[in-house]
């Protein structure tokens, strides 16, 4: 038998469900802020990932799907969002001397090793905002995400991690000062650590070794080379945060992953999922624009995963499930099958929100019911001879056994079920 290829994703019924509900709550909140949505390609040139995320980072150097194609030119399958959507953006002329505010989801690939909450195709829902140099729209980014937490019923079991890169001036001043600190050190460092220290030092902050950290814990600290106007621009985003009544907390080893991070970045992590505790980040890309051809164009973003929202969503054991399966047309013969669809199709158009399923391939009524019991139906509809020679169907209650069964023409039985 042929099996999934390690680290991809399955999602069979019952969990695509509950990935239904997630979605759908943080696609409506972004709604409610008027982010707009952008569809991006899966593939893309290998150039825009080295250029935009970094050479010298985890993903360039190990993670990414990249490949040849029939034409020889180098493509990838998208490690990240932010890069694509900027090329997207840009490529239309969408950015210059303009803003916008826009979302798009789906599937990002990375060559990780899988483990809960990490996955090689996993999927993420990013917003994205061009055109504002101010704190506001880093404000409103984490607010957006915060609403999502309140809307899953999740709120309590997340936590902000914040902090400030800066300008690119003054992290370049703090890289030097963190490796002239660890080299010393070089030996000690874990093996991600000292390839790292050549090519990209500010990541050995987030490194998980024990031993890394006892070391970095008298290493110079990146807030004390934040110059006056990253330092103000800081304090204000925490103010507006304050009087939103967000709290957070200030972690002053959060780089992120990305080349392309600068002045604000955050977090949102969980205990609750496991090792995998990111399950929202972003910040400011000031530069990337630019760096992808476009002229100066001040951005803002997050990434927020869904494999590890899902999780939390699972953890919370919040009341949310919404059955596929509404109505479950019982048919007595199969030579009414006829009938039964143009019950159901009546339904469906009437109530386009309600899901009806047919009953297919015959037997006995008991058996039906059974089934749809099993499909999470609320209400039988029930199709005999008389009913289809009638005109009318038989509606039976299957979650309230105080509801006796009904008989109804199909007008009166949509309208039934538009009261429920």
């Amino acid at each position: 038998m042929v099996q999934t290829v390690r680290g991809m994703r399955v999602l069979l019924p019952d969990e695509a469900r509950r990935w239904q509900h997630v979605e759908a709550t943080v696609r409506g909140v972004l709604a409610r802020y008027a982010y707009e949505e952008v569809r991006l390609p899966l593939i893309e040139f290998t150039e825009l990932f080295s250029r935009g995320v970094g050479e010298a980072t985890d993903i360039i150097e190990k993670e990414m799907y990249a490949f040849r194609d029939r034409d020889g030119d180098s493509i990838a399958l998208r490690p990240e969002g932010t890069a694509g959507c900027v090329r997207a953006l840009n490529e239309a002329g969408l950015l210059y001397n303009q803003t916008q505010r826009v979302w798009y989801e789906g599937p990002m690939f990375r060559y990780e090793r899988p483990q809960r909450g990490r996955y090689r195709q996993f999927s993420q829902i990013g917003a994205e905002a061009f055109g504002f140099a101010g704190p506001d729209v880093d404000a409103e980014l984490i607010l957006i995400a915060r609403d999502c937490w309140r809307a899953l019923g999740v709120e309590g079991l997340t936590t902000l991690e914040l902090n400030t890169l800066g300008s690119r001036e003054s992290r370049l001043s703090y890289r030097a000062a963190l490796v002239e600190y660890l080299t010393p050190f070089e030996a000690e460092l874990d093996e991600d650590s000292r390839r790292r220290l050549g090519t990209n030092p500010l990541r050995i902050l987030d490194s998980k070794e024990a031993s890394t950290q006892d070391i970095l814990a008298d290493a110079p600290r990146l807030p004390d080379y934040v110059d006056a106007e990253a330092r103000a621009h800081f304090d204000a985003l925490q103010q507006l945060l304050d009087a939103a009544g967000v709290p957070y907390v200030l972690n002053a080893g959060l780089v992120r992953g990305l080349d392309y991070y600068t002045h604000t970045v955050f977090e949102w992590t969980t205990p609750h999922i496991g090792s995998q505790a990111a399950i929202c980040a972003g910040g400011r890309y000031d530069g990337l624009v630019e760096t992808l051809g476009g002229r100066p164009t001040p951005a803002a973003g997050f990434g927020l995963g869904i494999d590890r929202a899902v999780l939390l969503h699972e953890h919370a054991n919040v009341d949310w499930s919404r059955p596929n399966t509404h109505v479950y047309v019982c048919v007595q013969d199969v030579r009414l099958s006829a009938y039964a669809q143009s019950v159901a199709a009546a339904v469906r158009d009437a109530l386009p929100e309600c899901g009806v399923r047919v009953h297919m391939g015959g037997g006995k009524l008991k058996n039906q019911f059974k089934r749809a019991d099993a499909s999470g139906a609320s209400w039988a509809v029930i199709i005999g001879e008389q009913e289809a020679e009638t005109g009318r169907v038989a509606l039976k209650a299957l979650r309230d056994a105080s509801v006796g069964q009904l008989d109804l023409n199909v007008e009166q039985l949509v309208e039934r079920l538009r009261e429920e």
